[in-house]
Parts: C-alpha cells; structure tokens; sequence
C-alpha cells in the first residue's frame, strides 16, 4: 500500500524540503525584482498571483460552500488581516530589501519567531519564560553584528531606515499571526479572503501614487515568481507536510536550512559578497531561535535558567 506511515513521512519531508527551497529563493527572488518594479508594483502584481492561486486551490478542493460561512463568523479579522498580510508587510519589506542588502534584510526579517514569542506575553497572556529572554538577547545581538557589519563598537548603520522596516516587518508579521489565532478552519480559505480584503488596499495605494509604469518582462516574471512561491506554493507545500508527517518537530526543525541556502543563493543569483559579519549574525539570530523552541533546553539547564 502506498498509504503506509513510511510512505507518508516520506512525502511529508520532502513536501517540507520542497517548501525550505522555495522559501531559500525569495530573499533572491525579491531583490533580483526590485531591480526592475517598485516595491509597490511588487507586492501588487504577487498579491493578485497569489489571490488566483488560493482562488483555484479552494476550487480544486471544492471548498466553495464553506466562503460565505466564513466570512460572516470572521469578516472584521479578515479586513484586519488584509491590511497586515500582504498590503502593510510585504509593502514594509520589500522597501525593506529596497534599500537594504539582500543578505542583512533576509536575516532581520528572520527575527520575527523571537518576537511573536514575547508579544505572545501581554497579548495571548502566555507566560514569560527565562528563556524566551536568553533567547531574544542572543538573536537581537546577531541582529546588531549585522546591521553595524560587525564594528559594534563604532554602531555605524549604512542604512538606518532599511534597518528600521525590515524590524518593523517582523513586528507586522507577528500582529498577522496573532490575529490568525483568532481564525479557525480552512488555511487556503482564510489566505484567499484576507488577500481579497488586502487588494483594496494595494489599489488605493496605487492611485495616491498616481502613476502605472508598465514593468519589463523580467520585472513580471520576478514578481508572479514571489506571488507563487512566496506567499503561495511554499505555504501550501508546508501545511501538506504538516498534515501529513507524524513528528512535528522533525520536520519544524528543517526550517533552519532556509536561512544559510537564502545566503547560498544571494551570493550565486544577486551577486553580493557575503561578509563575515552576516554570516556570525545569521549564526546567533538561528541560535536564539533555537533556545525559543526549546532545542537547547539542555544546555540551558546545565546553566539553570
């Protein structure tokens, strides 16, 4: 039988492997398209990808039927949803890699797991663990050693306001997910209306800009590229895996290969050096994340936090 537990953990690893490869190429993905489309142009043309794919998958798995229901138990978390994820976040980070070097905006963006854990504090009323705080110093020190590329003495940031959206990004990410717990059942369903009630919001926003400037070919095919994998393929091969596999941690941990293959890949497809100081950054960011999830919990008792 094909149904077998072996055979579904097989499939779930590589539905999860598949899901880290397509997230390892945004980073490049992203900066490669800003080349060619303003941020705004960006997210606009890869929102209404992805509103089209979500669009087809909830026809293919015949979930019509259940659109209505859920927007009248949820339409007031679907129109704040829509404003974070993908009109505020993805308008907030892709100025973010704008301005910034894809191998500094990649990382700091990868913070946001050490933040929803302490916002999970005053908003979910979670308890604050020692070592959420162990952990949110390690990752944020990693933050610091890239931004100021490794002379923390001298704290000098080439580009300040880069550094402030791509922070700000992970802080709007955190919001969207917490909102989300506010939402049960189907994820498509759920990604499919909160991106209809985002559009709106990318249409207003282009009309205060007041100007459409058609984008070249590789401009168009950079931003159907991030509206299919990022906010798309990648999400949907992810929750398969999740569904399917029987050791959720296991496959959680294969999370941490996206951040050293995105480095991997800016250096091959964008063409940046990588410095040295974004490689100790990366490390202590992944570190910090670990300690969060409890991967350390050993070592952290030796040392009784």
């Amino acid at each position: 039988m094909t149904d077998t537990p072996v055979y579904r953990s097989r499939r779930a690893y590589l539905m999860a492997l598949a899901a880290v490869l397509c997230w390892s190429t945004v980073a490049s993905a992203f900066k490669l398209s800003l080349r060619y489309v303003s941020p705004l142009q960006l997210v606009t043309i890869a929102a209404l990808t992805s509103t089209f794919l979500m669009a087809a998958v909830v026809s293919w798995r015949h979930k019509w039927g259940q659109v209505p229901g859920a927007w009248r138990r949820n339409r007031r978390w679907y129109l704040a949803l829509g404003f974070c994820n993908p009109f505020l976040y993805y308008l907030v980070l892709f100025n973010a890699y704008d301005l910034l070097p894809a191998q500094q905006a990649q990382p700091l963006n990868y913070t946001w797991g050490i933040l929803l854990a302490l916002l999970s504090v005053p908003v979910l009323k979670q308890q604050l663990r020692r070592r959420d705080l162990l952990a949110a110093l390690v990752c944020y020190s990693g933050v610091l050693v890239i931004t100021s590329r490794g002379d923390l003495l001298g704290m000098h940031f080439d580009q300040p306001l880069g550094v402030a959206l791509a922070l700000f990004s992970t802080l709007i990410w955190c919001c969207y997910w917490l909102l989300n717990t506010r939402i049960g059942g189907s994820a498509e369903i759920n990604l499919l209306l909160s991106f209809l009630c985002g559009l709106p919001w990318l249409a207003a926003a282009l009309a205060v800009q007041g100007s459409w400037q058609w984008p070249p070919l590789a401009g168009w095919f950079g931003a159907l590229y991030v509206g299919l994998f990022e906010m798309g393929i990648a999400f949907l091969l992810w929750q398969g895996a999740m569904t399917l596999c029987t050791d959720t941690a296991r496959i959680s941990n294969l999370i941490y290969l996206s951040p050293p293959l995105s480095l991997l890949f800016i250096a091959l497809l964008v063409g940046e050096w990588i410095h040295m100081a974004t490689i100790v950054g990366l490390f202590l960011i992944m570190l910090g994340v670990a300690i969060q999830q409890g991967m350390l919990r050993r070592l952290i008792d030796k040392l009784h936090f």
